[in-house]
């Protein structure tokens, strides 16, 4: 679904005060630019274990930054809270930093790029929504984790639901001026069994995989057969083979697509990592500047987008976090690669073709280049005709583990789920099932891309990166999809 249109913002919102303060001194002669960015955001977090109440938090963060652009230099300072009077220290701070790093910058800055995109306010889905009474929502967390533990062999099981409300609020010298208001919902479902010397955990779709923009009200959408699913899959890896070694076709269910799409897109196609910002902590890249309008990244039928317009999807928004208005674009289409994960400064610095994802986990952290809504998108064939085309292959679902190397080339996941596939039909499930290449080599192994009616869409709300950390909310989507002779793998526990 597209996003709701914007409205104007109303002539009061909070902060007022601080904005009339902001813009009298940003007025400085030598001040080429500046901005004040405010971030609240209230986080409670609900768990269940074993039908039974496990544990209840809440936290609250609200602070702002500002940033400056001065005599050729960059600096920012941030700030707890929102007192007025904080204001004039962050940004002589932020001035005496850019006065300190002029001569010592990784490029020029250039706020002309920070083009004013005027006044929006942006309302995300569910945030006006009321919450779900207490009460209730202790009673379904509850009941979930107690239907997980029904099975004899079921030793633990649990629930947990975390709701996040933020308000955003971005202002600059340059005319932008925007107000953003989102809520998210993360669930997980999990259950861990024991037979003899085995023991195995299934959830419902990876760790913490059900993750959507919206409110408490998507409880609702846990429904016991899906709950009762998990539980059944659990027993049958109880009494189930190893995944066998070997070479075989695979059918990768969107659950699994989705760490895939992650590590092996995303992160290599970030611009500042391929410029080397991240080399010294979370590595850099296999592609290279060059290979943007002529590197053949997978097959023909892999078309991959950064789509911030999906309502429901986790990362939707309709302006980055310096008020770059974002829309859907495509990062490889057709099997080539056209664009970067960049935002203004990294298209400036790169010279190559980027999206609207300057993105910050906080108002203590600055924007960088992060995935937002990262996806495949959806081909022709049915769920059956995917089985169909494989003779002798391995379906696996939700990501238990991963391992890549610091290009974000060679990898190694394992998987919560297996099936063998024979002759074009599903056949005993296997255990421990795994899978490993090197990504480009995998993509262009993709043979068969599932339709609509296979796709799927998932988030992550814990994607780690920079110094100091910054962990951020990602969404992917995708359908099934088949990879011809892939090296498999499975284990004895």
């Amino acid at each position: 679904m597209p996003l709701p249109l914007s409205r104007k913002i109303p002539s009061l919102v909070s902060l007022e005060g601080m904005e009339k303060q902001f813009l009298d001194l940003s007025k400085r002669p030598s001040l080429q630019w500046a901005s004040l960015r405010t971030v609240k955001e209230d986080v409670l977090v609900r768990a269940s274990r074993n039908g039974a109440f496990d544990s209840r938090s809440e936290e609250q963060n609200l602070g702002f930054m500002v940033e400056v652009s001065e005599d050729g230099g960059f600096g920012y300072a941030a700030c707890p809270g929102e007192q007025p009077q904080d204001l004039e220290w962050a940004l002589q701070s932020a001035r005496s930093l850019a006065r300190a790093a002029r001569t010592r910058g990784a490029f020029y800055f250039d706020p002309k790029i920070h083009r004013g995109m005027g006044v929006d306010i942006e309302v995300g889905l569910g945030f006006n929504e009321p919450g779900l009474d207490e009460a209730l929502v202790w009673e379904r967390l509850n009941s979930i984790s107690a239907r997980l533990k029904l099975d004899p062999e079921v030793i633990d099981s649990e629930a947990t639901m975390i709701t996040t409300k933020t308000t955003q609020r971005f202002m600059d010298t340059r005319g932008a001026n925007f107000l953003r208001s989102q809520r998210f919902f993360s669930f997980q479902a999990q259950a861990t069994g024991s037979r003899g010397p085995v023991t195995q955990t299934r959830s419902l779709g990876g760790f913490r995989a059900q993750s959507r923009q919206g409110g408490d009200s998507l409880l609702a959408g846990v429904t016991d057969s899906a709950i009762d699913q998990v539980r059944e899959e659990l027993k049958e890896l109880l009494h189930a083979a190893p995944c066998p070694d070997g070479k075989f076709d695979l059918l990768l269910m969107p659950d699994q697509m989705m760490l895939q799409i992650h590590e092996s897109i995303g992160h290599p196609l970030e611009l500042d990592r391929i410029l080397g910002d991240e080399r010294n902590y979370a590595g850099s890249s296999f592609v290279q500047l060059s290979d943007f309008g002529s590197l053949q990244y997978g097959s023909e039928v892999l078309n991959v987008t950064f789509d911030p317009t999906i309502e429901e999807e986790f990362a939707s928004y309709r302006f980055d976090d310096v008020g770059h208005e974002a829309k859907k674009e495509f990062l490889i289409k057709n099997g080539k690669l056209l664009r970067g994960l960049g935002s203004l400064e990294s298209i400036a610095r790169a010279k190559v073709p980027g999206v609207a994802n300057a993105r910050s986990s906080g108002w203590n952290r600055p924007p960088l280049d992060r995935m937002a809504n990262l996806n495949i998108e959806p081909g022709n064939r049915t769920f059956s005709e995917l089985l169909r085309s494989i003779e002798d292959g391995v379906l696996m679902s939700s990501n238990r583990s991963w391992s890549i190397d610091d290009y974000r080339n060679k990898f190694q996941f394992g998987c919560e789920y297996g099936r063998r596939i024979r002759n074009g039909k599903l056949a005993e499930v296997v255990r421990n099932p795994g899978y490993r290449g090197v990504s480009k080599d995998f993509w262009m192994s993709l043979s068969d891309v599932g339709n609509q009616e296979t796709f799927q869409v998932y988030g992550t709300p814990n994607c780690g990166k920079a110094e100091p950390n910054q962990m951020i909310r990602v969404g992917h989507a995708s359908p099934a999809c088949v990879f011809r002779n892939i090296e498999t793998f499975g284990g004895q526990g």
